[in-house]
Order: structure tokens, then C-alpha cells, then sequence
């Protein structure tokens, strides 16, 4: 922040030095092209007056602005500040010019001193009046469109500020989620088969390996995710032994899409909770992923009768859905219905030309 400070320092003084020196250029060029005839030092002293003097009222302008805080209000409510400005720094600028003028009898013409006071802080007025309102309609509009630009870039740094915290947050809740399932499937299996219990240890080991891979990326290719699946249903079948069927139609241009990781893993779990382990008979899954008019279509098909409540309540539904709209905007969805009798299926869509 001082950077910038010193960095917008140095540009008003560039500009306001350079700016007052180009001014006195025009003011000799003109007289040369249009053949001014003056006495020797009257152009130079006009022109050293008229730069001087405009200098360092704009500069006292600028302080008593920033003094006055107008660049801070909004423009419909700094107008009148800025026309009153205006006013001010001319009408001084006119009537030191004209002071200085007459001490050093630097007028064009003997008429000039003929004129009433009056008469010539008028005339001053309107005719360098267009540089002093260019001056502070410059200086103003600078100030308001870097503020507007500022504040655009905060704005922006406060939407990913809020955007990551999100994520972060979603992602706490469903790891401690998914590893409670876990360690639940595992604990069912300790007395009744140490072996299988041991093999499950293992499968959970690649699970919480690949989960910790994936902590801090936003979105992973959709191959690291079925890996995920893979590993988890085999931890699952274990449980499930033959009661579990699982079928896979992946297409290969779609395994390189990115998608929140873990979002596939969940959406699987809760077909698996919800829709196949309270029957005796168990039940089965499919998981498709394919490229359909420039979306990317996931679906999740199971056996099973959709339970709204459980639908509105579903913690890790609410978290996918969170996930897809802070990742992909509006146009991600996630909807869950029922298909047939006995067939409940989640599809997620992702818009191909809003991925990061």
C-alpha cells in the first residue's frame, strides 16, 4: 500500500510539472506562429507568471480537495464541491495573474491598463479558465476511475477470499464424513472376519492416501476421482460381499474433465447408504460419465425408492451442490429423481465452457 502511494505521488508530480511546462511551450508557440510582436521579457514573464501562479494554485486545490475529503463522496454528491472548486482556483488564478501582471506591466497592450479591475479579472477568468477546469476535470476523473478500478480488484479479491473459505469449509465436512462411514464398515467386520477386516484397513490406507492428495486442489481430473470410487467400493463390497453390484460406463473423453474431488465418491456413498444397504436383498450401481451438447453429464443410478427427506436433509447433497455453484456457476446442477420404480438416479451437469 505505501508503494502505491509513493507510486501515485510521483505520477501527479510528473504530470503536474510536465504538465505546466507544456503550457508555457504553447504559450511560445503561439506567439511565434501567429507573429506576436512583443517587447524583449514580456513573453517570457507572461509566460513564468501564468505557469507559476497556475501551478501552485492547482496544487493548493488538490490539497484543500483531499482535505475536504470530496474525492471520497460519491460523484452525484461531489459535483457541487467540484464546481465550487473551479470557481475558487479560477477567480484567485485570475486575480493573482492579474496582480502580478501590473506590478511587472507585462499587459499586451497599453488598452489593457485602461480596463477596469473588474473588466480584466473577467477577461482572465474566461480566457485561461479552460485550463483550470481541464486541470480539475482531469484530476477528478482520474481519481474516480482509479477508485472504481480499486474497488472492482477488491471486490474480486473478496469473492475468491469467500469462494476459497467455502471450499475449504465444504471440504472439512465431508472428509470426517466419509472416514466415519468408513471406519463403520471396518468396525462391522472386526469380530466377524479378522482377515477381511485387515483388507479393509488397507483399502481405507489408499482412500485417506488419495483424499490427502486431493485436499488442496479445487478440482481434479475425473481418472484420480474414479480411482477414489474404485478403492472405496472395493472397501464397500467387502461389507456388502454379494449383495453389491457395481457397473461402470465411463466414457475415455470425459477422464480428463476436471470435477470437485470427492463429489463423485459422495454422491456413490449416498446411493450406497440411502438405496442399497437397507435391503436385505442389497441392490446395484452404475456410474456413466459422457459429453452431451457441450455438458458434462454424470450419472448416478441406483436401486432404490427416492426418500425426499432424506434428499432435502442430506448433508452431502447440499455440500455437492454448494461445491458445483462456487466452482461452475449457476448453470451447474444437480438432480436427483425417481427414474423407475425401483431405480433412483442423481445426474450432475457441468457446463463444459465455465470449467477451470
Amino acid at each position: 500500500m505505501i508503494k502505491l502511494i509513493q507510486s501515485r505521488e510521483r505520477l501527479y508530480w510528473l504530470l503536474q510539472i510536465n504538465g505546466w511546462l507544456l503550457f508555457g511551450a504553447l504559450m511560445v508557440l503561439f506567439a511565434n506562429v501567429f507573429d506576436v510582436q512583443l517587447a524583449p521579457g514580456v513573453l517570457e514573464g507572461r509566460m513564468l507568471i501564468f505557469c507559476t501562479i497556475g501551478f501552485l494554485l492547482t496544487h493548493l486545490t488538490r490539497l484543500a480537495i483531499k482535505k475536504l475529503g470530496l474525492l471520497k463522496l460519491p460523484m452525484e454528491r461531489a459535483w457541487p464541491g467540484l464546481l465550487l472548486s473551479i470557481f475558487i482556483c479560477n477567480g484567485l488564478y485570475a486575480l493573482f495573474t492579474i496582480l502580478a501582471l501590473e506590478y511587472f506591466q507585462l499587459f499586451l497592450s497599453p488598452k489593457a491598463y485602461t480596463l477596469s479591475f473588474f473588466q480584466k479579472w473577467f477577461a482572465i477568468f474566461l480566457d485561461n479558465g479552460f485550463i483550470i477546469l481541464s486541470w480539475l476535470l482531469l484530476y477528478f476523473f482520474f481519481h474516480y476511475y482509479y477508485q472504481n478500478r480499486q474497488r472492482e480488484v477488491d471486490t474480486l479479491k473478496l469473492e475468491t477470499a469467500v469462494r476459497e473459505l467455502e471450499l475449504k469449509t465444504l471440504k472439512t465436512h465431508i472428509n470426517p464424513h466419509f472416514i466415519f462411514n468408513s471406519l463403520n464398515s471396518i468396525r462391522a467386520l472386526v469380530d466377524l472376519n479378522p482377515a477381511r477386516a485387515r483388507q479393509a484397513i488397507t483399502e481405507l490406507s489408499n482412500l485417506l492416501r488419495s483424499s490427502m492428495q486431493t485436499e488442496k486442489a479445487q478440482l481434479v481430473p475425473l481418472r484420480q476421482e474414479m480411482d477414489i470410487i474404485r478403492d472405496y467400493l472395493a472397501l464397500e463390497s467387502i461389507r456388502f460381499e454379494n449383495r453389491l453390484r457395481i457397473e461402470y460406463a465411463i466414457e475415455e473423453n470425459t477422464l480428463d474433465l476436471p470435477v470437485p474431488p470427492m463429489m463423485v465418491q459422495t454422491l456413490v456413498e449416498n446411493a450406497i447408504k440411502h438405496g442399497i444397504s437397507s435391503r436385505i436383498q442389497g441392490g446395484w450401481a452404475s456410474i456413466s460419465s459422457f459429453i452431451r451438447e457441450g455438458v458434462h453429464v454424470l450419472e448416478i443410478t441406483n436401486s432404490g425408492n427416492l426418500n425426499s427427506a432424506v434428499v432435502s436433509a442430506g448433508f452431502g447433497l447440499t455440500n455437492t451442490k454448494n461445491r458445483l455453484q462456487i466452482l461452475f456457476g449457476a448453470t451447474a446442477r444437480l438432480f436427483i429423481c425417481q427414474k423407475d420404480k425401483d431405480v433412483v438416479l442423481c445426474t450432475v451437469t457441468i457446463p463444459l465452457n465455465k470449467q477451470l
